[in-house]
């Protein structure tokens, strides 16, 4: 493995290339499942350096893997390809090209720096093992990962230990945290319709009004997390959209609710959704209307199984230094999909600092002022291949 230095003062010099290819995917965004023309390039960067190439594994997934030696052991590393359905502001010349789409999520940076460590695995690293770079679509809720999966994924390229790490706006620029068990949230979609009788505004006595239920529904909600939850378990309960009626003198008939539900524990998940059916329904009947509730399951707890988050977190301060890692960072209510690879392989899901606060940085992801930091690519891919030198480290035959 290269030692501090080499970062700072070789590899740097070729990371060039690597923040202009990150621009050119930011500028030509792909929503989920079509990210075509990105598979295309990291397909074709991944040959040119020698890797075994799979493609279309979850519809547009590539798989780069390397063998060298003789030992079995093998490391996965992922990173996301996948754009939002969100419209870009700013005048960067690499502002997307795509209307209505951009990554605002810095899943264009990922790659980059994926890309970045697997040219210089198959460059400059001796080790005794396999690589799997895998290269996977529609994170952003589709859940590209278990497309992946079911289309064999770990099956064609099993791996000891898999990892992932996302940019994390409003910490120092190239900071990494780590965190051992539930580190990003689970996260379930919920609609709610609210079914009464419409009438006249004027005679409200004659209707059976939707808009008071479902203001009530909105307002019990808010009881679930504070009174039912253990106040040392983070969960979140938000109703992100009502919709009910077109004008001032009508009593819809319909009211419609749009919930997120997120927790950091399995169980809380459960309790959650034991509460917001039992409370629905009688609040419901409390009003004389009926409810319908769609609860669609998304997104599991993400859970980082302690041995692998240690030991990169070890190789991380061997790289850095003390001071650009945190070993027990913060819990986050967002979620990911990367949460369904670590329950069928060990491994850690890992942040990299975007930029602290009033940096450019700092403007949080899903935003469409938000932009990826290039300064990320170069400690992105040193740590990665740091990781892959340490796991996949040749043993003296005279120890």
């Amino acid at each position: 493995m290269q030692d501090s230095n080499y970062l700072a003062h070789s590899w740097v010099q070729r990371v060039g290339d690597f923040i202009q290819i990150r621009r050119d995917i930011h500028a030509r965004p792909e929503l989920a499942f079509e990210e075509h023309q990105t598979a295309s390039l990291v397909a074709d960067k991944l040959n040119g350096w020698g890797y075994e190439v799979t493609t279309g594994l979850g519809g547009t997934g590539v798989v780069g893997t390397l063998r060298r030696g003789q030992q079995g052991k093998s490391i996965g590393l992922r990173a996301d390809m996948d754009a939002l359905p969100i419209s870009e502001v700013g005048s960067s010349p690499w502002k997307s090209q795509v209307p209505g789409i951009m990554h605002a999520c810095g899943h264009d940076g990922h790659t980059a720096m994926l890309l970045a460590a697997a040219k210089l695995i198959a460059e400059d690293l001796e080790f005794d093992g396999t690589v799997h770079l895998i290269f996977q679509p529609a994170e952003e809720g589709a859940g590209g990962a278990l497309k992946m999966m079911a289309d064999g994924l770990f099956d064609q390229f099993p791996c000891d230990a898999v990892f992932a790490m996302h940019n994390m706006p409003g910490v120092e620029a190239g900071r990494l945290e780590f965190r051992k068990g539930s580190a990003m949230a689970s996260s379930d979609n919920v609609t709610i319709t609210v079914n009464g009788r419409g009438g006249h505004g004027a005679f409200p006595h004659e209707a059976v009004d939707t808009v008071v239920a479902a203001s009530s529904i909105v307002m019990a909600l808010q009881t679930i997390v504070s009174r039912n939850v253990d106040p040392q378990k983070t969960s979140v309960v938000t109703v992100g959209a009502i919709h009910a009626g077109i004008a001032n003198n009508v009593i819809p008939q319909t009211a419609t609710l749009e919930l997120s539900i997120r927790a950091l524990d399995t169980e809380i998940r459960a309790l959650l959704k034991e509460r917001i059916l039992a409370l629905v329904k009688l609040q419901a009947e409390s009003y004389g209307v009926q409810a319908a509730i769609d609860w669609r399951e998304g997104y599991a707890v993400l859970v980082n199984t302690p041995d692998e988050t240690e030991f990169a977190t070890q190789v991380a301060t061997k790289v850095f230094g003390t001071h650009q890692v945190e070993p027990n960072g913060p819990a986050y209510t967002a979620s990911e999909d990367f949460a369904f690879m670590l329950q069928q392989v060990p491994g850690s899901y890992i942040f990299i600092g975007n930029g602290g606060p009033g940096t450019r940085g700092a403007c949080h992801v899903h935003n469409p002022g938000y932009d990826f930091n290039d300064e990320l690519i170069a400690p992105g891919a040193a740590f990665w291949l740091a990781l892959v030198g340490e796991y996949l480290k040749k043993m003296d035959p005279q120890k």
